[in-house]
């Protein structure tokens, strides 16, 4: 008896399988890149008492709104008395005036910044919490 021979797989099917593949996941990857390119920054800061989610809008030079939400360790929402941002340049060591944040809701405050140049700055948040409890809070973000 003659042993039976599988068809040989030719390129073409191979070559149009990986086309196929990549066209997929190009699909598939281009909503998740759109819905990322808001020309915002993002960064999550945290401590042993307190976190913060950070987002600076645009995040490139010029004019800027930062955007804070506090939460505890558990994720639940902080309430804290005054927030304060502080950013210093990381290649210069220039260093701008604190701001007072504003608040906008139980765990949401907001700065506008006037003027952001380009680079690596280091992002400080002052949260008081109470009379006695402060925590200080830091982060490198970049400004396109």
């Amino acid at each position: 008896m003659k042993p039976i021979k599988a068809p040989m797989t030719s390129r073409r099917t191979i070559t149009g399988l990986v086309l196929g593949a990549a066209a997929l996941l190009s699909v598939a990857v281009t909503p998740l890149a759109a819905a990322t390119d808001d020309d915002s920054f993002f960064t999550h800061l945290h401590t042993d008492q307190a976190m913060a989610n950070v987002t600076v809008s645009p995040g490139r030079a010029g004019p800027v709104e930062i955007a804070i939400q506090l939460e505890t360790t558990d994720e639940a929402p902080l309430t804290a008395k005054a927030v304060s941002v502080t950013l210093v340049e990381a290649q210069t060591g220039r260093k701008l005036a604190p701001v007072e944040a504003l608040r906008d809701g139980e765990d949401s405050w907001h700065v506008k910044v006037a003027q952001l140049t380009p680079g690596r700055w280091m992002l400080g948040l002052g949260i008081s919490i109470s009379e006695a409890d402060h925590v200080s809070i830091e982060s490198p973000i970049l400004i396109k």
